[in-house]
């Protein structure tokens, strides 16, 4: 089963900002949903185990993440392969940044994923919802500890 996915995420904080941020395994790390458990190996790579389910099946995969920053500071390219329930995923992922004119900076990612075994045969319209909702959470979440903490007005 291989699977594709595509995305923009604005975010408002400085191109500098946002490149520190991603290339930070530990900041990755705690920006996937689910994740149970990560270890950073070294500046570049992290495991993480995560929790999934597949329809009424629950259990853990187990990843291994490489961030691969390009120079210049305009792409990073990611690889994570791993798996679990005797089934293995591989994908690799690339995001362009890029800062705009009020500040911001956006990163425009594609990644493809290719899976083998049970999970795939028996989940794959759930594997793919699933997949999906891990991606969009992790730039949202990327996008959320980014952004300025809004200010309450005083009461």
């Amino acid at each position: 089963m291989n699977l594709e996915y595509s995305g923009k995420e604005s975010i408002p904080a400085s191109k500098d900002a946002v490149w520190a941020f991603i290339t930070d395994p530990a900041n990755i790390a705690s920006c996937m949903p689910d994740v149970t458990d990560s270890t950073v190996i070294d500046p570049r790579t992290f495991d993480a185990v995560v929790g999934v389910a597949v329809g009424p099946v629950r259990g853990k995969f187990k990843f291994h993440v490489v961030l691969d920053p390009q120079p210049g500071g305009d792409r990073l390219n990611l690889k994570i392969s791993g798996g679990g329930f005797g089934s293995v995923v591989d994908l690799t992922a690339g995001a362009d940044i890029s800062a705009e004119t009020d500040g911001s900076t956006t990163l425009d990612w594609k990644g493809s994923a290719s899976m083998r075994g049970p999970v795939a045969t028996v989940g794959g319209r759930v594997i793919d919802a699933q997949a999906k909702r891990v991606i969009s959470t992790t730039f949202a979440n990327v996008k959320s500890r980014l952004s300025p903490a809004t200010v309450a007005e005083p009461a």
